[in-house]
């Protein structure tokens, strides 16, 4: 009892461990993220000691785009995620378990012992994920915050009214900001969970596999049919 005791207990260590190194990973991201949408304001990057520019020139454009590309790089990318969808399928794999444990017996369900652990399983992963969930999805809005660009253009209208001689110029730069426009939001992956970058098959049995099972305990308790 006591070898099994101590191996869960390295067990349990070690998969906390990498749980916090991949919440260390996306706390990375969200402070790049936070200063790199900072570069373009005058005032913010003066506060945080950050180069500053506008986007009113084709190269500034171009320079902006590649230092979004290498920054959403930077640091651990596959094991980080590897990581986070190993939790999320462990914590996948546990829902599953209780939902069926609670269709095959809701009333003996709470007296085994082995549910309690699998709930104290759930609910520390869970809120590992919300954490994450949090800090990925606000990462997300600051690499996807268009209204930096839709500001820059209203800029260059109102620069093309003060100087129309350099209205073609100017206008060509416009095109710029409108196509990059375009393609920071044909860039969003479509397997995301709030900010976590999700492997599709994962995604998939999320979409069918819990919410199924979730309906089948919602449906045994409540007395009714009702379809997730």
């Amino acid at each position: 009892s006591a070898i099994n005791f101590l191996e869960r207990l390295c067990l349990t260590w070690m998969f906390f461990f990498m749980m916090c190194v991949a919440e260390r990973t996306y706390k990375q991201r969200f402070l790049f993220a936070k200063l790199f949408s900072h570069i373009t304001s005058a005032r913010k990057a003066k506060k945080y000691e950050i180069p500053h520019f506008r986007l009113k020139k084709v190269e500034n454009i171009k320079i902006w785009l590649s230092l979004r590309s290498y920054l959403k790089r930077r640091g651990p990318q596959r094991s980080v995620d590897v990581v986070v969808s190993s939790v999320f399928l462990l914590a996948l794999s546990i829902a599953f378990i209780c939902c069926a444990q609670v269709l095959k017996g809701h009333k003996t369900f709470l007296s085994a012992a082995y549910n309690w652990e699998f709930l104290m399983w759930e609910a520390a992963l869970l809120l590992f994920l919300l954490r994450l969930a949090s800090l990925g999805s606000e990462t997300n809005k600051k690499y996807s915050n268009i209204s930096i660009l839709l500001t820059e253009q209203i800029n260059l209208y109102l620069k093309m009214e003060k100087k129309p001689n350099k209205k073609e110029q100017l206008s060509l730069v416009n095109n710029v900001l409108k196509l990059s426009t375009k393609l920071l939001k044909e860039l969003d992956s479509p397997f995301r969970l709030y900010g976590l970058t999700m492997n599709p098959l994962i995604y998939n049995i999320t979409r069918v596999v819990i919410l199924s099972a979730v309906s089948g305990v919602i449906s045994d308790l409540l007395g009714f049919n009702i379809r997730v």
